[in-house]
């Protein structure tokens, strides 16, 4: 035999109190009972939620990259506008054939447009993901074309191009949320 719950009265109480019936009921009730937010949308612990990888890490470490990159190519461009002996071998030497002040202002345009996508990456919005991509595509090209005026460099930043490509490509959407 179950019993009730008695209160300090010796009364027993209902399972469900009526509206109104006592104030200790009405306050109850009105517990109960929340309230409509002024927002009907899901709450953010209603949201579902995206899991995340290890690769989140690598994202910001590729906007990073990017906006380093974007970096070296100002600094690279600059120096191809101002300082053109400063390379390994003259223009007419290099895979395609053009001088060094077209280099310089490829390089600088490249370079503002990585910084920008770069920076854009970190919060995860999809216009800095397209642009992340062709940029990092455009990049090892350039850099495929400027291979005998500065060979390592070139080299390091194609390989760091590749990587920017995949982690942005497979992984960006992580950083949504």
């Amino acid at each position: 035999m179950t019993e009730k719950p008695e209160t300090r009265t010796g009364i027993p109480q209902q399972a469900s109190p009526q509206a109104g019936s006592t104030s200790t009921g009405a306050a109850a009730g009105a517990a109960a009972r929340p309230e409509t937010p002024p927002y009907a949308g899901p709450s953010h612990a209603e949201r579902p939620m995206t899991p995340r990888s290890g690769w989140v890490g690598w994202i910001i470490f590729g906007a990073m990259m990017m906006v380093l990159a974007g970096t070296f190519h100002v600094i690279s461009g600059l120096t191809a506008l101002f300082n053109s002996s400063y390379y390994l071998v003259g223009s007419d030497n290099l895979l395609v054939s053009v001088n060094f002040t077209t280099w310089g202002w490829t390089h600088l345009i490249l370079g503002i447009v990585a910084v920008a996508a770069g920076i854009g990456l970190f919060s995860g919005r999809m216009w800095a993901r397209v642009a992340g991509i062709a940029v990092a595509m455009v990049s090892a090209l350039v850099n495929l074309a400027f291979l005998s005026a500065y060979p390592v460099w070139s080299l390091t930043v194609i390989a760091l191009d590749i990587l920017v490509v995949y982690a942005i490509s497979v992984h960006g959407a992580e950083l949504q949320e």
